[in-house]
């Protein structure tokens, strides 16, 4: 019996089993096929099983379920001849196996029944057309056609047939041969890695939702820079993520240079991965630099600088958001503020910290404040271990004092004990220019410690700007 089920938890075994007295019960061959035979021969936790059967697979999941105690319920969908059970935090999907073919301008196949070895041919990589048998004659005989297992041994991802006519049929399958590289650390076979190169520019007929789903994944994996430097040498990048070329390179003139923004960006995204799972700061991550190609200028004397590239890249932030169909929301708006603010607790560290520059920064953090010192951290990518170890420090003291401010002041989400519509109402004036300057100016005065944080300093404070303004209280 092959070693998968030995991987299997007691519940998974009891599943298969009742799956293959149901197939038996309707005179069809069945097989666990893909992912869940891979990731279990791999020791890699998985959630998700594909059930391949020669026979219809919809007929199968509803055997299935009634196989089971309490009976799960069957999402089917007989367009694409599929079904779905989830049963004790186990995923199942029931199909028919099929036989596929492609037309040259779609990844959508043209798909007809077909045999178990009709199946295993249409799958991406060998390590995925993997199948266990859940018939009763060859209960558990592992079914390897292409030599799965030793491409899994030896760690390389390979397509089972010519990689060149794999990529053309389904170009997306490049993208999943570099999030597989990056997900389990496999290195991409020499023949496969060269059939990607030859056919970057078919990513173009995949739907920018898959592109960006897959771009994820990798940034979800435990070292992201793997996966981020081969879509950049494969050529993926420039069709998917330009952007993130523009970072790539360093320039010198009269003996001065800069770094790879590009590669410097890859460590502070590995660097942050390894203290969060939060998929929307790792993009902060990502997009950290990404206004640094807009703003490079060369200054005699001095060298390469990026002058306001956190308010760029703050700019770009929904636009790419928008080009890669993420989310144009409360996420989009975590990444443009922590790209915008990533430079101020390091120019903090560069300086005697006053309490208004801590107070600043806690009101224009709020609740983000420790993900961006998180990024922060990870933004520091020195060879030199004396300096990352000052930074560090200086980070430690940045800290203490936003605790300590924040203990005596509670800036953190605070509003101006005076509002925009106070000041309307005070006034008897409409919405205008003065009414933001006169609120700005009581939010300053406090922030920079001028004024206590009260409504009656506020109210008089408000009434000495408002004075500039030669307007009067009405009331």
């Amino acid at each position: 019996m092959c070693c998968m089920f030995t991987n299997c938890t007691e519940k998974e075994r009891f599943i298969f089993r009742k799956i293959a007295h149901a197939a038996e019960m309707l005179h069809i061959d069945c097989y666990v096929i893909g992912g869940f035979v891979r990731d279990k021969l791999i020791g890699r936790k998985t959630g998700d099983a594909d059930i391949v059967c020669v026979g219809d697979g919809i007929t199968l999941a509803h055997e299935v379920a009634k196989q089971l105690a309490p009976s799960p319920k069957v999402a089917f969908f007989k367009n694409y001849g599929t079904a779905h059970i989830r049963i004790d935090g186990l995923d199942i999907e029931f199909v028919g196996a099929r036989k596929e073919s492609y037309r040259y301008h779609s990844r959508n196949p043209e798909v007809v029944p077909g045999t178990l070895a009709d199946d295993q041919n249409r799958r991406d990589f060998t390590i995925n057309a993997l199948a266990v048998s859940l018939n009763k004659d060859d209960y558990g005989q592992l079914i390897d056609p292409f030599g799965g297992i030793a491409d899994i041994k030896n760690k390389v991802i390979k397509t089972p047939l010519d990689p060149a006519q794999t990529f053309s049929d389904d170009p997306l399958r490049m993208m999943r041969a570099i999030r597989f590289a990056a997900q389990l650390q496999f290195i991409i076979d020499d023949n496969t890695w060269q059939g990607i190169r030859e056919n970057v520019e078919r990513i173009q007929i995949v739907s920018q939702e898959r592109i960006t789903d897959e771009l994820n994944k990798i940034l979800m994996s435990e070292k992201p820079s793997v996966g981020l430097d081969l879509l950049y040498k494969s050529g993926l990048m420039h069709r998917v993520f330009p952007q993130m070329v523009d970072l790539a390179g360093a320039e010198y003139k009269d003996g001065l240079g800069h770094k790879d923004n590009f590669y410097h960006t890859l460590q502070v995204v590995d660097n942050i991965s390894e203290h969060t799972d939060d998929l929307w700061l790792r993009w902060a991550a990502v997009l950290h630099d990404i206004g640094k190609p807009a703003t490079k200028k060369f200054e005699e004397g001095h060298g390469w600088t990026f002058h306001g590239h956190e308010v760029v890249g703050g700019r770009m932030v929904p636009k790419i958001f928008t080009r890669l169909r993420l989310p144009q929301d409360n996420k989009m708006r975590f990444v443009k503020k922590m790209v915008e603010l990533h430079l101020r607790p390091i120019s903090l560290t560069k300086e005697n910290i006053t309490d208004s520059a801590i107070r600043r920064l806690l009101f224009d953090a709020g609740d983000d404040i420790e993900a961006l010192m998180t990024l922060c951290k990870a933004d520091i990518t020195s060879k030199n271990r004396q300096k990352v170890k000052r930074y560090l420090d200086n980070f430690e003291m940045v800290q203490q004092r936003l605790h300590e401010v924040e203990e005596k002041d509670r800036i953190r989400n605070w509003q101006p004990p005076i509002t925009g519509e106070m000041i309307m109402d005070i006034f008897g004036i409409a919405p205008c220019k003065k009414v933001g300057d006169i609120k700005n100016a009581i939010k300053d005065a406090i922030l920079d410690g001028e004024i206590e944080n009260n409504y009656d300093a506020a109210y008089d404070y408000m009434l000495i700007k408002a004075g500039e303004f030669n307007l009067a209280p009405v009331k």
